[in-house]
Order: C-alpha cells, then structure tokens, then sequence
C-alpha cells in the first residue's frame, strides 16, 4: 500500500490551479499557430494573434489570461493500492482551490446555492470525478472550466433512430446556437451513450485529451474530424468576427447505453482551453 499525504495533494492542486490558469498547455498554442496559417479571414487571423500574444502574456508576467478563471474541475484516478493520509482526498482538493486561487490572486467564480447566489469567496467547492485504477498511482487531471462557453453547452436524448445524421445535426445546433457566446475559436467536446448523466460526464471528460489528438477508434476519429470540418463551415469565426477557424477541436467519447436510448452531450471549451496533471 503506497501513502500520499494530504498535504501533498493540497500543495499540487494549489499549484495546478494557478499554472492552468497562467500557462496555456501546448497543444492549445501548437493549434492556435496551425490556425493562424489556414484562416482565410484577415480580422480572424487578427484575433488569433491576439489570442497567441495574450496567452504569452500571461505566461510571461504569471497572470490570469482571462478574467474568468473558471470553476475548478477534476477527474481524480486513484490506485486501488493508494492510500490518503491525513485526511480525505476530496478536502485535499478543496483546500488545494482554496489556497491556489487565493494565493494567485484568481477570481472567486463560485456561489453556494444556485438561488441565494452568496459567493463562496475562494472558488470552493470543487467538481470532483473519481475513476478508480489498478496500480498505487493518483492521478490528478484538473480544468478551469469557464462560465459562458460552459453555458452554452447542451444535451439532447436522440432517438436511436436518429443515427449518425442525427448526432451531427444536433452538435452543430449547439455550435451555431452558441455563436459568438462560448468565445470561439472553440474545443468541442463530445459524450455519447451512457445515460442522463453519463453522457454529459464523457463530453467534459473528453475535453482533458490533448488537443489534436484522434480517438482510439478510427471510426470516432473520422467522425471527430468530419464534425471539425462541418463546423468551421459556419462561418462564426475568432470570437464571432466571422471566419474558418469556429473550432480547433473535436473531440468525442463514447460508451454503452439503453437499447432505447441514445443520449448526446456537448461541453463546448473557449479559446481558453486550460488543463493541467499530475501524477503522485
């Protein structure tokens, strides 16, 4: 049994909270680049070097490179031979937010109740997804999930009848129904099957892949950059200015469902596309 302690886990969340939110990974500033040479719009491209200039701003003076420094999501996969001492791993996490956004001077985005809407003061609680492994390993996967792209994301229960067609139709419905409002040129992630909620899991889960990179099965990855291409048909463009480049990403998750179901979720990422990990 291998022991991690608490304040291990506190220490690295905090760390991971400010460096998501200073350093954009580098395969959002590889395909900010790759954009910038195929953007037929000279005000998108103009935007894209804002984005690129901005994001090394950020980097370079340790900043926020969006004033929306989101909400604090993790997908946590324990090793079943992995133990946490000195107290619980969610309240590691929690405390880990805390003193990140605290100490880095990060936007406190979080209410406490949906109605009452009396902010939380330190971007707690987090959204924590456990996935439980083999091995002795904890490994921490964490995005700042900002607001108004998050917002105009969506779920739809298709009809198995609906096929393909149908799961395409609906993912660019979103898409051009979020225009300008998700802060485009977009990550679009994608969950289909499960159930309810299962879906909408595998499409937030979908967005911690690296940009760029296929799915697993040849016939989800042809179907990701099928939907990249329709999508950046629609001419909403950098930040709505119109343009080629709406999206930057399409990735898609899938799993088993209902022989009556086929539920389809999208979970569309701006521009700043933040995620970090690390491995304990």
């Amino acid at each position: 049994m291998r022991v991690i302690r608490y304040e291990e886990i506190v220490e690295k969340v905090a760390t991971m909270c400010q460096e998501a939110n200073f350093e954009l990974g580098e395969d959002m500033m590889n395909a900010f680049h790759q954009a910038l040479k195929t953007e037929k719009s000279e005000t998108g491209k103009e935007i894209i070097s804002q984005l690129i200039e901005n994001a090394e701003i950020a980097a370079r003076e340790y900043m926020p490179m969006c004033q929306d420094t989101g909400t604090a999501v993790f997908i946590v996969e324990i090793g079943q031979d992995c133990h946490i001492a000195g107290g619980s791993l969610t309240d590691a996490i929690n405390e880990g937010v805390r003193k990140g956004y605290q100490d880095g001077y990060l936007r406190s985005s979080v209410v406490r109740d949906p109605i009452g809407r009396k902010n939380t003061g330190d971007n707690t609680p987090a959204i924590v997804h456990l996935e439980f492994t083999e091995g002795d390993r904890l490994k921490l996967k964490m995005t700042a999930k900002g607001g108004g792209a998050e917002n105009m994301s969506g779920l739809k229960m298709l009809k198995p009848s609906d096929g393909v067609d149908g799961i395409k139709a609906y993912i660019l419905d979103v898409v051009r129904a979020a225009g300008p409002n998700a802060c485009p040129p977009l990550v679009v992630g994608v969950g289909i099957g499960g159930n309810f909620e299962r879906c909408a899991y595998l499409a937030k889960k979908s967005l911690f892949r690296p940009v760029g990179k296929r799915h697993a099965d040849p016939d989800i990855a042809s179907l990701e950059i099928e939907l990249m291409e329709e999508i950046n048909k629609l001419g909403i463009g950098p930040q709505g200015m119109g343009g080629t480049t709406t999206a930057l990403d399409v990735k898609i998750e899938v799993e088993a469902c209902h022989i009556a179901a086929l539920p389809v979720a999208v979970n569309l990422n701006c521009h700043a596309n933040r995620h970090k990990e690390v491995v304990l």
